[in-house]
């Protein structure tokens, strides 16, 4: 194993006194360099039986099911269901994860040592939902669709490494080369994939991980209708899809559990089904009816039941709670707000207890004042800008900034919205709330020319390293009309250069170099005011077993699900 973790210093154990969740948790992990590691069957869960149908309830549909298109958190822990991607994580659920090949028989071989060439090899007897071999050429197929600004949506990390250019689809046009490979990308045989970089991307392995390394046999892309239907590679299939109310995956008969080194799939099926809120969820649950003794409710123990959950031995013991890697942050559009005292007057006027409290408590989120959450590599504890209404005044110095802030049209959003309408206006800013259908938010926030000055952003880095993070977030570069994670729209030459200073160093020396650009991007650009790390806190049937809080986005993860006999 190599070890991915660096020396820390003394971290303090936030363990607050409504919670026993460590919130100060800093993930460790290693990347597997026995192939035994990589291959399957996946460990047996105690207890686990197979059969049975396993339902999540979530109050709003996935926003993407195609691979490619996928970046949301419940569509990136219900993508392992239907499909394989280069590498995965063996994940213990605290915290301890190790990098291990999915479809690749190992995390990737670093060719010359030098970052820049990477191959992996495809294992034998991974299959389609149709019986067709899994290889090399499907999977590089899926990587260059990711190229379409039509299918947008999803991480473009391994997009901009081969086109060296965060405008890449400028770069390499899929649309008139679907029969060839982006520049740098190529299949030398059947079960090879290689990768060749014009600068050093040592993180390759862990960007592998993600849905955009599914692979798709040319013939069955359908564009932007993949959404409703993908083609499986994973150990169920999508057989029913109701947009927007029901999704039912069946067994998919032709993956092979010996070459799967996570996932279990002991239910015979899983349903989604999509519209009750976060209180009719836990209501359901705390009830355990018949129907419901099988079931996750996605969106978390509802605010106004935290109370009646926690004082209940018997109901917190059908509950996951752990801390996670996802951060909030009220996303400042710089674009519409040039003026840095503005932006610095948002930070003062932010009641983060009050913030907390709108979440629903210690038990459901962790206040936060950077732009890293705790469980990043060399995390740094800072506040920039203290909470003082009488600062965020001073600081504005008489001006009365009209903002619009966007939000979702689900519940937990409005509350939220509704906590930092009255916190701004407090201070003397003018916010008014424009409410949007939750599911088509993110794409809507994600385009350069949105209509908004305001909107509430959540993140958790796809490793957990500044680096899946800061320039993410924050690199100008990257900014396109569509598409972009970089929502604040901020475009500094400085921090610009200082990300390409830290990427090039050796991921252990990053850690600590990350920590203080965290500080340095707030003090000098105010982009977004830090809110709070979710604290995980779910809840579920009396027949639910084996689901856990994954240790890299913090959301329930089904891998190893069962349905209780």
């Amino acid at each position: 194993m190599l070890a991915l973790t660096v020396a820390l210093g003394a971290c303090s154990e936030n363990k607050n006194t409504d919670s026993d969740v460590d919130t100060d948790r800093v993930a460790s992990g290693a990347i597997a360099t026995d192939p035994k590691d990589s291959m399957g069957p996946a460990k047996a869960v105690e207890g686990a039986a197979k059969g049975g149908t396993f339902t999540v309830i979530r109050q709003t549909k996935i926003s993407h099911m195609d691979p490619q298109r996928v970046y949301s958190f419940v569509g990136l822990n219900t993508a392992p269901l239907y499909a394989r991607f280069l590498t995965t994580w063996k994940d213990d659920g605290k915290g301890n994860v190790t990098l291990v090949g999915d479809l690749a028989e190992t995390p990737g071989v670093n060719v010359n040592k030098d970052c820049k060439v990477w191959e992996f090899k495809i294992k034998d007897g991974v299959k389609f939902e149709d019986g067709s071999a899994i290889t090399s050429k499907e999977v590089a197929y899926g990587i260059a669709r990711s190229f379409d600004p039509d299918l947008a949506g999803g991480p473009t990390y391994i997009q901009e490494w081969l086109a060296n250019d965060a405008a890449f689809d400028t770069k390499w046009d899929f649309k008139a080369n679907k029969t060839s490979l982006p520049p740098g990308l190529t299949t030398p045989d059947a079960k090879t994939l290689r990768f060749e970089f014009a600068k050093a991307h040592c993180d390759l392995p862990f960007a592998a991980s993600l849905p955009a390394t599914a692979p798709l046999p040319p013939a069955k892309d359908t564009g932007v209708e993949l959404d409703n239907k993908p083609f499986s590679s994973g150990p169920y299939k999508l057989v029913k899809n109701t947009v927007g109310v029901e999704m039912l995956f069946e067994r998919n008969e032709h993956w092979d559990a010996n070459t799967d080194p996570v996932r279990n799939a002991y239910p015979d099926k899983f349903v989604y089904k999509f519209g009750p809120n976060a209180e009719a969820q836990t209501n359901r649950l705390i009830a355990d009816g018949a129907d419901d003794q099988a079931t996750l409710g996605w969106n978390g123990v509802d605010s106004s039941l935290v109370a009646k959950v926690a004082g209940d031995a018997a109901l917190m013991g059908r509950t996951l709670r752990e801390p996670t890697p996802s951060a909030w942050r009220l996303s400042i559009n710089t674009q519409r707000v040039p003026e840095l005292s503005v932006r610095q007057a948002l930070n003062y006027a932010i009641d983060r207890p009050g913030m907390v409290k709108a979440a629903g408590g210690d038990l459901k989120v962790a206040a936060l004042t950077t732009l890293m959450p705790p469980s990043t590599l060399g995390f740094k504890k800072y506040d920039a800008y203290p909470a003082d209404i009488e600062k965020a005044k001073s600081t504005l110095a008489g001006k009365t900034p009209e903002l619009v802030l966007v939000i979702g049209d689900d519940s937990g959003a409005q509350e939220l919205g509704t906590q930092v309408k009255n916190n701004l206006e407090k201070a003397g800013f003018k916010i008014t709330i424009k409410v949007i259908p939750a599911d088509s938010k993110l794409d809507e926030t994600k385009k350069k020319d949105n209509p908004w000055d305001l909107y509430l952003d959540t993140w958790a880095a796809d490793w957990p390293s500044g680096a899946a993070l800061l320039p993410v977030l924050f690199d100008g570069r990257t900014i396109k009309a569509e598409g972009n994670s970089n929502t604040s729209y901020i475009n500094n030459d400085a921090i610009n250069a200082e990300f390409d200073r830290v990427l090039a160093l050796d991921p252990a020396a990053q850690a600590p170099e990350w920590a203080k650009l965290d500080e340095r991007i707030m003090k000098e650009l105010a982009p977004a005011v830090p809110l709070y790390a979710d604290v995980m806190f779910v809840m579920h049937g009396s027949k639910v077993g084996g689901v856990y809080i994954d240790s890299i986005f913090g959301y329930p993860a089904f891998t190893r699900a069962f349905v209780k006999q």
